[in-house]
């Protein structure tokens, strides 16, 4: 595992074993952000089994038991993941459910290419500035299930976000790509605020080991910072070349690191390209002058093989946006980043 000198230190404490708190996340990225701050303290339980789709998923009972249980849910909003939406509509939750992407200060944007428009959602409050956030207010937001934090600040309402305003479009098997674009962590100024809201919600939940859950967020945030140059680093030589994704999940780091995403092959996580999409695709492959083009985990890369024959494009390596294919734990969100930005950077090279 590679981690700053500051959050080896920060891990090497002995805190307090937080033997009763039961800590829930809906896929793996959330799952590295609760383990990067809880350290050894805890372990948190992770709901989609590795490999899944995060989009489409379904619990087993063992696994609705475990949020119907937990103390602190974690997960990113309905946006990415339907499914749990469903579950916590479902269940009496005994836990406090806290919502990632209604954390104050994020930069949020709309889908970048799938209906060929972006609007950022600076109306909200949210800042761009991935080196100048302010965590006076760790924007606290928790899903309405009967619980009720207004001696701690906490609310539903006060970050304005309606599902409705956004343009949210949902069905049974992931969402559609219109409307805010739930891959957050794909920024990593996001990921800095995300680290902090879970350390205070855990200190909350669990005061004992406070102190070692804020200073493995900053120690984390520190690792973060050093990632958002490494990654910068990486992606240099990829410049302004086109790229062609399987689907659109890679809006934040075309705002964050500068890279062209030129198209994309799906226009829905849950949508299989047509045969008009295809020919569509090829024709903008040619003309635009795509470098490369990348497949994806669980995705097939046949619909690739259709696109690219003929053209020229190169085929880079598969990636895997939401990590379901790593390892799970701390590191897991780190690797998640390295692995796309030295993908294009090696496909990008020839």
């Amino acid at each position: 595992m590679r981690y700053s000198l500051a959050l080896a230190c920060a891990m090497m404490a002995t805190p307090i074993a937080a033997k009763d708190l039961n800590v829930v996340t809906d896929f793996a990225v959330t799952h590295s952000l609760v383990s990067m701050v809880m350290g050894d303290v805890g372990n948190a339980e992770v709901l989609l089994d590795r490999g899944g789709d995060p989009h489409s998923f379904q619990l087993r009972p063992s696994q609705a038991r475990s949020l119907a249980d937990a103390d602190l849910i974690f997960w990113v909003g309905e946006e990415l993941t339907p499914w749990m939406a469903r579950a916590l509509a479902g269940i009496e939750a005994q836990g406090d459910v806290v919502t990632l992407i209604e954390a104050e200060g994020l930069h949020l944007q709309d889908f970048a290419l799938g209906h060929g428009h972006s609007h950022d959602h600076d109306d909200h409050g949210h800042d761009h500035d991935d080196h100048g956030h302010s965590h006076d207010d760790h924007g606290h937001s928790h899903d309405d299930h009967g619980h009720s934090h207004d001696d701690h600040g906490h609310s539903h309402d006060d970050h304005g976000h309606s599902h409705d305003d956004h343009g949210h479009s949902h069905d049974d098997h992931g969402h559609s790509h219109d409307g805010l674009d739930p891959h957050a962590w794909m920024n990593t100024g996001n990921v800095k605020i995300w680290l902090d809201l879970i350390a205070e919600e855990l200190a909350e939940h669990d005061p004992e080991n406070a102190a070692t859950y804020r200073a493995n967020a900053e120690a984390a945030r520190a690792e973060i910072a050093d990632l958002s140059t490494e990654i910068t680093a990486i992606l240099e030589p990829v410049g302004a070349a086109p790229l062609v994704m399987f689907h659109d999940a890679y809006g934040y780091m075309m705002d964050q690191f500068g890279v062209n995403v030129a198209g994309t092959i799906a226009l829905g996580d849950a949508a299989a390209p047509g045969a008009q999409r295809l020919s569509e695709l090829r024709a903008q492959l040619q003309e635009g002058g795509a470098v490369c083009i990348f497949p994806e985990v669980n995705h097939s890369s046949r619909y690739i093989d259709m696109v690219v024959e003929g053209t020229g494009v190169r085929v880079g390596a598969e990636l895997d946006p939401e990590g379901v294919l790593l390892e799970p734990g701390a590191d897991l969100y780190p690797t998640l980043m390295r692995n796309i930005a030295q993908a294009m950077a090696n496909c990008v090279a020839g």
